[in-house]
């Protein structure tokens, strides 16, 4: 299964389209993502980052959306562990 998530770019260096760098936050984790296939992204866009590529960008919404969902997924996960040793308390 792949997984792409969505981060905000807070600087961009380089000016060759292929070589265009960007600085991502991701919660609070920094990471330098290529912007090759989004040569038209920018400071305070949102992006959808794949294997250390930025794959598309999405408007602030909708990666808030996604980030929820995965705060949800992980809540689930340790939730499931724990409930049912308290179920029988």
């Amino acid at each position: 299964m792949c997984l792409a998530v969505p981060g905000r770019i807070v600087s961009i260096s380089g000016d060759d389209p292929l070589m265009r760098m960007a600085k991502v936050n991701f919660g609070g984790i920094f990471k330098e993502i290529n912007l090759a296939y989004v040569p038209e992204a920018k400071v305070d866009d949102y992006v959808v980052v794949h294997v250390g590529f930025a794959l598309n960008t999405i408007d602030e919404a909708e990666a808030n959306q996604v980030l929820e969902y995965f705060k949800q997924m992980e809540e689930l996960a340790e939730g499931g562990s724990g409930s049912e040793s308290s179920e029988g308390s």
